[in-house]
């Protein structure tokens, strides 16, 4: 497909929105042979089919799924190019587009990613969050801006992108309250103490099990879980000690009305943000890459 022809994608934008030809047609106020016509032109430049027919409507065929998020992104682009050039502001918000992997806090995550609200020149921030593996193909796709993530790119990933550090956090453990007095001598006071712990799948967890059998106790694990915020909701109901970033204490304390019990220093989580490109430009992703610098460490 050596140029695209705009005109035939808005056609496919607005008949996979509709969900048939026909409807299509009439939002765009042009006949059903038209659309046809250049939907066929569109999937001969592509060089495979865009849509299959199921009962009377059409569905997306794999190629067709892509074209459509490129075709979402650029309309979504010129409609904003549209407000941009009719309003009298001088700056309407841009968008940034950024990936979490789901093992980092989400009070992290805000701590990292809020001062890119705060900037002179607006922005809006897109958040989406998933697995390493998905957020470096949304990356690599450039469906993502930057990447939040709790460790670095794996090697042997066949994405270009770059590590950039954010800084890092000691560990602490906390608990509800209520009972915090049943847990005054930490961290003896783990030892057969009902814990709530990430699953096997986070970094975190592996390495609290070895501090564990370093300083000799064996906590009792209730449960455990792959959502950091259903974990400390867990630790909200009281039923077990849990741990979270130092950095993030006092809004743990705060939100979930827990109180800290002890910091593991030994035990670091460092946060990275990953992008495209080696040296970052954008103002917002320097925002978020410069404060968390400040924020983190703790």
């Amino acid at each position: 497909m050596r140029h695209l022809n705009y005109t035939h994608l808005l056609y496919f934008w607005t008949v996979a929105r509709e969900g048939s030809i026909t409807k299509a047609s009439d939002t765009l106020h042009l006949t059903p042979q038209t659309i046809s016509g250049q939907l066929k032109l569109l999937e001969e430049a592509v060089g495979e089919p865009l849509f299959n027919r199921v009962g009377r409507g059409l569905a997306l065929t794999e190629t067709g799924q892509v074209v459509n998020q490129y075709a979402d992104e650029i309309f979504q682009l010129g409609a904003e190019l549209t407000q941009r050039v009719k309003s009298k502001q001088a700056l309407l918000p841009t968008t940034v587009n950024v990936g979490v992997i789901n093992s980092i806090p989400k009070l992290v995550a805000l701590r990292i990613i809020e001062p890119a609200l705060s900037l002179e020149d607006p922005v809006k921030i897109v958040c989406t969050e998933g697995s390493m593996d998905t957020m470096l193909a949304d990356l690599a796709v450039h469906r993502l801006d930057l990447v939040v993530a709790d460790h670095p790119i794996p090697a042997g990933t066949h994405v270009k992108a770059f590590n950039h550090p954010l800084g890092d956090s000691a560990i602490s453990f906390f608990v509800h309250h209520t009972i915090a007095d049943e847990y005054k001598d930490f961290p003896a006071c783990l030892d057969n103490a009902p814990v709530l712990l990430p699953d096997h799948k986070n970094q975190l967890r592996r390495s609290l099990e070895d501090w564990f059998e370093t300083i000799e106790v064996t906590p009792r694990v209730v449960a455990e879980f792959e959502d950091s915020a259903l974990l400390k909701a867990f630790g909200e109901a009281g039923l077990g000690i849990f741990p979270a970033p130092t950095a993030i204490a006092k809004e743990v304390c705060s939100m979930y009305h827990a109180t800290q019990l002890g910091t593991i220093e030994a035990i670091r989580e460092r946060y990275y943000a990953i992008s495209p490109e080696r040296k970052l430009k954008h103002p917002a992703v320097l925002a978020i890459t410069e404060s968390a610098k400040n924020i983190l460490s703790n």
